[in-house]
């Protein structure tokens, strides 16, 4: 029988995870969605889409599915479906292996204050400037709904979720994006403090390098931390190594 293999998805990392699998003769693969994202891309291999009622519902879901092998390739903040995944594969005994990209590191010239949640980013901003870029996702703004005092511009790929705070706009955009990009986004609306979460990756950091060249200050929250017990792979190629499956 074909081993199967689930891959919680939602990044780019996953995507290209469950295409490398599916090319793989005598692999299933099968990517999960959250469903939070209208435009979910064409993904290689069968795709899911809901939750699973919890890491109970996923052990049910491993156990009946047949599943051999899970892959946590979720967003680094997903830190409920990371803690569920854990559960579950060691409940049922399937073998799991967490992908993450490399968080991003401070640099010479580099402003950063880090925090530990949302609300501790939040806390920071009075003293940093009024102006706010906001790149933290769609959800979560409610931290920052009680800031009356601040312009927020808000960027994200999805409408955000209310509440939000008072004094808003809103940019919806996906990336890449370009350091050129990001510093006309930050010197055109005349942003003060950039708030960002270490969500890693190329596709985003260009605004890191864009604050950095303007001498901007940046509110950086750090990654919840992995479940006891659990380490992380950054690439597909570890991944793939992990699964015993190695280059073709």
């Amino acid at each position: 029988m074909s081993p199967h293999v689930l891959v919680l998805g939602g990044t780019t990392e996953a995507r290209e995870l469950a295409a490398s699998l599916a090319a793989r003769s005598g692999v299933r693969v099968t990517t999960s969605l959250a469903g939070r994202v209208s435009r979910l891309g064409a993904l290689e291999g069968e795709v899911r889409v809901g939750g699973f009622g919890g890491a109970e519902g996923l052990a049910a879901w491993l156990r009946e599915h047949r599943v051999d092998a899970v892959v946590d390739a979720t967003h680094p903040f997903a830190a409920g479906i990371t803690a569920n995944a854990a559960w579950a594969a060691a409940a049922t005994g399937v073998p799991a292996v967490v992908l993450r990209r490399p968080g991003w590191s401070a640099g010479p010239g580099d402003r950063w204050h880090e925090a530990a949640s949302l609300a501790e980013a939040a806390g920071l901003l009075a003293p940093l400037g009024r102006r706010v870029f906001l790149t933290t996702g769609r959800l979560g703004l409610a931290a920052f709904a009680h800031l009356t005092d601040l312009h927020f511009v808000v960027r994200s790929v999805e409408p955000p979720e209310p509440p939000m705070p008072p004094d808003v706009e809103v940019l919806l955009a996906r990336g890449p994006f370009t350091v050129q990009d990001e510093t006309a986004l930050l010197s055109g609306h005349r942003i003060d403090v950039l708030v960002t979460k270490d969500s890693g990756g190329a596709a985003t950091a260009a605004k890191l390098t864009a604050a950095r060249e303007l001498g901007l200050p940046v509110v950086v929250v750090r990654r919840p931390p992995l479940p006891d017990g659990v380490t992380a792979v950054p690439d597909v190629a570890g991944v793939l190594a992990r699964l015993g499956l190695g280059p073709r």
